[in-house]
């Protein structure tokens, strides 16, 4: 088992503020997935902002991207993400980022479109406790892994609802687990017992990438869509910070 560095593939770049002030820090907010059972889970964001801890509940906020963009969550699974805000920011103690989603949402299933109902979405939005400093002339760069398979409820009759699981993981204290499987389509978890952190499923040549890993310790669980082979787990895969662990080429067997 090799470290090796870890690599992002950007889908999409969000808005992006270019004034700045000497004195200045940034901020890049990085949008993720797991995978899901559906045919797409477009999201529509229209406003993304953050909090300082010198504010109240009504002040304080800071508005980092104000373009609406829309996301299918499913495409930014296996280690793609989307880059969806990147803001010059002063320099302080923030504790909250907030996303307004807003009417456009929605989720196919079998090929059938439906709206997503999104209580306060797009009015007081969707608030994430996520503390974190901005320094001088430094980026900070945080990623939000969007749980789609938790986030969207059937609420019968054709009937859905997002109540977004979202994870905010700074990219500089998490890392990654890949690997290449052969049979090639299988759903790979990496799991702190009994939680399950990340899962991601391989692509077409059977590689799969669990990110936004915690610097720790992770059994990696790996079952295969086939169900002829046996499921295989791995324990103690250290995960390093900023890296990626690769687990190399690995053979299920037959049950």
């Amino acid at each position: 088992m090799g470290i090796v560095g870890i690599c992002i593939f950007i889908m999409f770049s969000g808005c992006s503020k270019s004034t700045r002030t000497a004195l200045d820090g940034k901020i890049k907010i990085y949008l993720a997935d797991k995978s899901a059972a559906f045919d797409a889970v477009n999201i529509v964001v229209s406003q993304v902002s953050v909090h300082t801890s010198d504010g109240d509940s009504l002040s304080g906020w800071t508005v980092i991207c104000d373009t609406t963009q829309t996301h299918d969550l499913l495409e930014l699974t296996n280690g793609a993400m989307a880059l969806f805000a990147n803001h010059q920011l002063e320099p302080g103690h923030y504790t909250q980022i907030r996303l307004k989603i807003g009417d456009g949402s929605h989720v196919i299933v079998d090929g059938s479109q439906y709206n997503l109902r999104i209580p306060s979405g797009s009015e007081s939005g969707i608030k994430l406790n996520h503390q974190f400093q901005i320094q001088e002339d430094v980026t900070y760069e945080l990623l939000l892994d969007f749980d789609a398979e938790k986030s969207v409820i059937n609420k019968g009759n054709g009937q859905y609802q997002l109540k977004p699981v979202i994870r905010a993981v700074a990219k500089a204290t998490s890392g990654s687990i890949s690997g290449t499987v052969n049979p090639k389509s299988v759903e790979a978890f990496a799991l702190t017992d009994p939680d399950t952190v990340a899962q991601a499923h391989s692509d077409t040549s059977g590689y799969f990438k669990l990110i936004a890993l915690p610097e720790g310790s992770y059994s990696v669980h790996i079952v295969a869509d086939d169900t002829t082979y046996a499921d295989t787990t791995f324990s103690d895969v250290a995960v390093l910070a900023g890296q990626t662990t690769d687990q190399g080429n690995i053979q299920l067997r037959k049950k």
